[in-house]
This record gives structure tokens, C-alpha cells and sequence, in this order.
């Protein structure tokens, strides 16, 4: 009993303390792309510096394959589906101008936070709506600084012809600062305001969210990032005409955008451990989605995919003191998790008016021989449920073979044996692919097939008369 109420002391001591909460999120990096994950196609000595003295959650999920709806995952700790996010209003994100967004009734992780006196800041991508009412400054934040989605949404993109995007703006709070701001500066100037986030608090709790827009393309790195580009390289680059981007070319800047974001976290464990912070804040590094130009290292699949490439991402979760150092964690956990898990260790109550898919994995990421609360997790494309992964069985349920030639299959991959989902288990295992299509049958029917939405969805944001946030040329 005194043991008990020794531990229990202790946990309510370091609640007590509020720590500080550092999410920092790429854009389209594959479960490849970390040297500390094996990759061998770049060098990340700031993030496997966190490997090494934290822990490392090699089945760590987001919720779904693109941008828009994994982010919704991430803010509401909700399958995408559940929140009506699981693609815009007419793609499968939300593009400039759209009517649909983040509904502000939604509770996000930064309005949980706010209830125990966080700062609350995000600097990078939102990508959850663009019209005024669903930007991050009325969903919890009280700092933005970024672009509202992906900056490859402008009028240089490719499929301009079919879009009609208008000039990307870069936003500071509600207000656009620029249009189409140079690209090339852009991690730099997000990490740039992070750190000044920091520094100005130092005497409250905080939440730090830094959604790097890059490696999505077209790829961009600042100038001091291209001292080992070859000259080839830079001849093509040089050679791009006005008004265009030479997506191709720049997708060979691919290291060069992987060493940048290396070193801006390594900028900010710098600032947590000058000003002392670094013992009591927690630090998740992860990627919204698969690689497109990356790699997914031994995982099949990739941006868009509901194979393993497309939703797990290579993860490192670093607390010095609390989380295990040098530890690999291979328990399921989500990115939805991260909701209730810091409102348990902020000391603040998760939403309990609302389902919240998202369960409280504090006991992995603190105990080297924590159990995930997952029994089961649920692979989606859009509205579309491909897969559930139960223990070290998945099964599969979607359409595989070449564009043109595919047709749907059901498949049984067993993760532990078979990461690369490679060989189909479903004939030797007929009753591990009933339990499993059970599973799926049932969230079926708690959530709709398809674009169906049952009453135990919530809706999206709707705004009439949406606009750009900068008007066309």
C-alpha cells in the first residue's frame, strides 16, 4: 500500500507540473526516411539523437493516407470519418476556397490544453480549412503562423489547367502577410517562430505544434541546404521558367529537405535544453501520411495507400527522465491517441459529451513493458474501410494490381512474420479473416459504408459564399 501511494504521489507530482508538449509533424516522409529507422538515403543525426535517448513506436498509425483527414485525426483524436474529415468537400482534401472545414465545434488537443493554461501555438501547414471560421486561431491556438494547406496548392501546380488554384498565402494569426511566399524559406521561417514560441514561454505550459509543409512537393530547401546539390542539379533548377515549378527535378532535393527539417529539431531540443525545459516537455516527431518522392523502407504502399506504407509512420517520442532511453516500442498506438494521452498528463479532462476513438497510451510511451489499449485499428481510404489490424493480424480488403487492372481482394497479412505484407495468409487462417471481417463489418455499421454517415458521425464545417484567401491574378 505505501508503495501504491508513493507511485500515486509521484504521477500526481509530475501532473502537477503541466509539461510542456512538442508535436512536430512532416508532410508526405515514409516510415524509410529516418537513418535511426534505416534509411540510408539520408542522415538524420538530430532525430536519432532523440532515438537514442528516447523511444522509438515502430507501429505508430495515423488515422488515414493524405493530409486533410489524418490532421483532423491528430486535432480531435477521431477517426476522420467520425468528424466528417475524411476528404474535402469535392477532393480528397480541402483545397483553396473551400466551403468545408474543421466543424468549430470540434474539441481540438489545443482547446483541451487551454483548460490547464497552455500557450498553444502552431507554425507550418493546417490544412483543415481555410475560411476564416476553421482557421487554428478559433480551434484553440493562440498563434499561427504557416499556410492553411498544402503549398503545393497554388497557380505553379502542374494540374493548374484543371484546379484554377489562386496564389498560396502565408498567414500570421487570421491575417496574410504574403502571397506566394518563397517556398524556399519556409522551414526555416516556421522553426524560426517556433523558437520564439519557446522563448517567450518559458514560465507557462505550452504546446508547440510544427507541421513542416516540406518533404510534400514540389521540394524546397534555404540556400544554405544547397551547398552539396550538383551542379547539374542546380543548372535544371536555374533553368525554371517564370511562372512554373520543375516538380521532377526538385524532387532531387530530396535529402537536402530531410537534413533541414533534421536540424530544425535539432534547433528546437536546443532551445528546450538552453532555457532547461527539455526534463519536462515531450517531444513526438512523426509524418502525416506515406511517402510520395520518400521511401517507405521494408513497408509496401505509399502516400494514399491503406498498406502499412501509407499509415504507419516511423515515430520517436523523447521526454529525458520519463520516457525510456534507447527503447523500440512495437505496441500499436495512433495518432489519435495523443489527445487523451496529454490531456492525462496535463492534468486536464478529454472531451466525454463526444466519442473520442483515441485512447491514453501514457503507460507505452512511460513504461519500457507498456501494453497498447488498441485491440483493434482501422485502415481507411476517404470514407472507404480497407483494413483492420487486430494484434499481428491484418486483413485487407480493397482493390490491389496495377491502375486500370485492379480488382478488390481480401487478404490476411500476418505483421509480425510479414511487414512487407507480402504473403496472403487468408486460406490457412479462414477463422482469423471471420473474426477480423467482423470487425470491420461492425465499425461499418457504428460509422456507414462508404460515403454513408450514420447518426454516430458528427459533421463538418459548411460556410456559405467561401473564397479564396487571395483572389486570383
Amino acid at each position: 500500500m505505501k508503495a501504491f501511494l508513493l507511485a500515486l504521489l509521484i504521477s500526481l507530482t509530475a501532473l502537477a507540473e503541466r509539461p510542456n508538449f512538442v508535436v512536430i509533424f512532416t508532410d508526405d516522409q515514409g516510415y524509410g526516411d529516418l537513418s535511426c529507422f534505416g534509411a540510408t538515403h539520408v542522415n538524420t543525426p538530430h532525430i536519432d539523437r532523440l532515438a537514442r535517448e528516447g523511444t522509438k513506436l515502430t507501429s505508430f498509425y495515423v488515422a488515414a493516407p493524405v493530409c486533410t483527414p489524418s490532421r483532423a485525426a491528430l486535432m480531435t483524436g477521431c477517426y476522420p470519418k467520425r468528424v466528417n474529415m475524411a476528404t474535402g468537400s469535392d477532393f480528397v482534401v480541402v483545397l483553396a476556397g473551400d466551403p468545408k472545414g474543421l466543424h468549430p465545434n470540434e474539441i481540438t488537443i489545443a482547446e483541451v490544453l487551454k483548460t490547464r493554461g497552455y500557450a498553444t501555438g502552431i507554425f507550418g501547414k493546417w490544412h483543415l480549412g481555410d475560411q476564416p471560421d476553421f482557421l487554428p486561431t478559433r480551434q484553440g491556438f493562440d498563434e499561427f503562423f504557416g499556410v492553411p494547406y498544402s503549398h503545393d496548392i497554388h497557380p505553379f501546380h502542374p494540374r493548374q489547367n484543371r484546379f484554377k488554384f489562386t496564389p498560396l498565402p502565408l498567414l500570421d494569426g487570421e491575417k496574410v502577410i504574403e502571397s506566394d511566399p518563397d517556398a524556399d524559406y519556409l522551414t526555416k521561417r516556421i522553426t524560426d517562430r517556433a523558437v520564439k514560441f519557446i522563448e517567450r514561454n518559458t514560465e507557462k505550459p505550452f504546446f508547440l505544434y510544427i507541421p513542416h509543409p516540406i518533404p510534400h512537393v514540389p521540394l524546397h530547401v534555404s540556400p544554405p541546404y544547397m551547398k552539396n546539390v550538383s551542379q547539374a542539379l542546380k543548372l535544371k533548377l536555374a533553368d525554371e521558367k517564370e511562372g512554373t515549378v520543375d516538380y521532377r527535378t526538385r524532387n532531387g532535393l530530396f535529402r537536402q529537405a530531410i537534413t533541414e527539417i533534421d536540424d530544425s529539431v535539432g534547433r528546437i531540443v536546443d532551445t528546450l535544453k538552453k532555457y532547461k525545459l527539455d526534463d519536462n516537455t515531450l517531444v513526438i516527431f512523426t509524418s502525416d501520411n506515406g511517402p510520395a518522392v520518400g521511401k517507405a523502407g521494408p513497408l509496401r504502399g505509399k502516400k494514399g495507400s491503406a498498406f502499412e506504407g501509407g499509415m504507419r509512420e516511423a515515430t520517436v517520442a523523447w521526454w529525458p527522465g520519463k520516457i525510456p532511453a534507447n527503447h523500440e516500442s512495437a505496441e500499436l498506438v495512433t495518432a489519435m491517441d495523443l489527445l487523451p494521452t496529454f490531456a492525462i498528463l496535463a492534468g486536464a479532462q478529454a472531451p466525454t459529451d463526444r466519442e473520442i476513438d483515441g485512447k491514453d497510451i501514457s503507460n507505452v510511451l512511460l513504461n519500457r513493458q507498456g501494453k497498447s489499449p488498441h485491440d483493434r485499428f482501422f485502415y481507411h481510404q476517404a470514407n472507404n474501410l480497407r483494413a483492420v489490424r487486430a494484434g499481428k493480424w491484418k486483413l485487407y480488403v480493397g482493390p490491389i494490381g496495377k491502375r486500370g487492372e485492379q480488382k478488390v481482394q481480401t487478404t490476411l497479412f500476418n505483421l509480425n512474420a510479414d511487414i512487407g505484407e507480402k504473403i496472403n495468409r487468408a486460406a490457412q487462417h479462414p477463422h482469423v479473416v471471420k473474426r477480423l471481417r467482423g470487425y470491420m463489418n461492425a465499425f461499418e455499421t457504428e460509422l456507414g459504408k462508404g460515403n454513408n454517415l450514420t447518426k454516430n458521425c458528427r459533421p463538418a464545417g459548411f460556410v456559405k459564399n467561401a473564397k479564396p484567401l487571395v483572389p486570383a491574378r
